[in-house]
Formats: C-alpha cells, sequence, structure tokens
C-alpha cells in the first residue's frame, strides 16, 4: 500500500463521515416535508366544508337583502302616500279653517268694537 492508497482511504473515510453527517439533517428535513404535506391535506379537507358554509351565508343574505330591498320600496311608496294624503287633507281642511278664523276674528273684533267703552278714572 502506499502512500496515496492511504490518502485515498481515509479521504473515502473522511467522505462517509460528511455523508452520514449530512443524511441526518437530511432526513428530518424529509420528515417537516411530511408532516407539512399532512397539513396541507388536513386543511384541503377542512375548507371544502368551509366554503360551503359560507357560499350558504353569503345566499341566505343575499335573499335577506332582497326582502329588505323589497321592504323599503314599500315604505318608500307608503311615505309618498301619506305625504299626497296631508297635502290633500291640509288643501281640503286648511283653506276653510283659515277662512273660519279670519271670520271669527272680524266678528270678535266687530262685537268688540260695538260694546260701550268703561270710562276710565
Amino acid at each position: 500500500m502506499t502512500g496515496g492508497d492511504i490518502a485515498g482511504l481515509i479521504a473515502a473515510g473522511i467522505f462517509a463521515v460528511l455523508v452520514g453527517l449530512l443524511a441526518v439533517p437530511l432526513l428530518k428535513l424529509g420528515r417537516v416535508f411530511d408532516e407539512t404535506s399532512e397539513t396541507i391535506k388536513d386543511v384541503r379537507s377542512g375548507v371544502g366544508p368551509l366554503l360551503e358554509e359560507a357560499t350558504t351565508t353569503i345566499t341566505e343574505t343575499n335573499r335577506q337583502l332582497a326582502r329588505v330591498d323589497s321592504i323599503t320600496s314599500s315604505v318608500e311608496e307608503t311615505t309618498g302616500n301619506v305625504s299626497a294624503l296631508v297635502a290633500l287633507f291640509a288643501a281640503t281642511v286648511g283653506g276653510p279653517l283659515i277662512k273660519i278664523a279670519g271670520f271669527s276674528a272680524g266678528v270678535r273684533a266687530a262685537v268688540l268694537g260695538l260694546r260701550p267703552r268703561k270710562p276710565k278714572n
């Protein structure tokens, strides 16, 4: 055995030890990747029902918003009808009431004008 053979054996031994030392972190990294894959599978299986529930919630919310829109339209129409009714009532009853108030004020002034005044001391 020559010096080159011995150096080759030493280099091969060191290389084997280095490969052994690097194998441990690679094995641990492989376990991390396995755990990550399992976690992703779990998340994927849990996301399906979650998305279905969110879709159901959004559908129901849209249905309720349509009902609220219908109610709002009805309230708007009722408000317009009440406003028109108030305007009609004011036009129908308001004019004669003003005339009656003016007439009664005139009659009162006339009656007060016909009374004799008391002399001041």
